[in-house]
């Protein structure tokens, strides 16, 4: 039932994103077709995140939520249609961080939002560190992917516009601490260098927190 249920909501999803936005999937080629992978999402609003776990099939797409999206009895039912993981925000939620391990070891993409909370205005907000610990513990790589225009998406709908949803994918990378033993200051740099990595591929009007952030990266390795 639950495997029916997943398809139905897919289905209409995907349909409905494609009359309401027009799209750039051009980048999609670039996310790998297959293994675990961490993409490193911005996070705007509520559009991106239906959008992009529909239009990313068929690999298989598991994000975190904050654990209040489960008081909305439709967003919650739809959000465990999608295993998605649920997170306690401002303390470490070690059980989180034990599913999206899980979710690595699966081969399947874990998709965080190193924001931690929505932008709104589709311009950065600063990283939160949560992610350094699941990437150093897990070894994945991680893939930067930024998207602008769903921030309109409210404006263009009671217009009766088409919203213009951009997407762009970077390059893949790993975390690697150098050896050095970890403390706030650095995992906190680890998640600026991974949010810089988003920024670059965005217009510079969106970068917010990210606007002058041209330092080479430290901690990030290329493969």
């Amino acid at each position: 039932m639950k495997s029916i249920s997943r398809w139905f909501m897919n289905t209409v999803i995907r349909l409905g994103t494609d009359i309401l936005c027009r799209i750039d999937k051009r980048d999609f080629p670039k996310v790998p077709a297959r293994g675990p992978l961490i993409l490193v999402i911005n996070h705007i609003g509520s559009l991106e995140v239906p959008l992009l776990f529909v239009h990313l099939q068929p690999r298989k797409m598991i994000g975190l939520a904050k654990i209040e999206t489960w008081d909305s009895k439709f967003i919650g039912w739809l959000f465990d249609l999608w295993d998605a993981i649920p997170v306690r925000r401002g303390e470490a939620d070690l059980e989180a961080i034990r599913a999206c391990l899980q979710v690595l070891k699966a081969g399947d993409i874990l998709a965080i939002a190193p924001e931690g909370t929505r932008s709104y205005n589709g311009r950065l907000l600063l990283a939160q560190p949560g992610i350094v610990l699941i990437a150093l513990r897990s070894g994945a790589p991680i893939l930067p992917m930024a998207h602008w225009g769903g921030e309109d998406f409210g404006s263009n709908l009671k217009k009766l516009k088409r919203t213009d949803f951009h997407i762009r994918v970077g390059k893949l990378f790993y975390l690697d601490a150098k050896g050095e033993r970890m403390n706030g200051e650095i995992r906190q740099a680890m998640a600026d260098e991974i949010m810089s990595q988003i920024a670059a591929l965005m217009p510079e009007d969106h970068r917010g927190e990210y606007a002058n952030c041209k330092s080479p990266p430290k901690y990030l390795r290329f493969s």
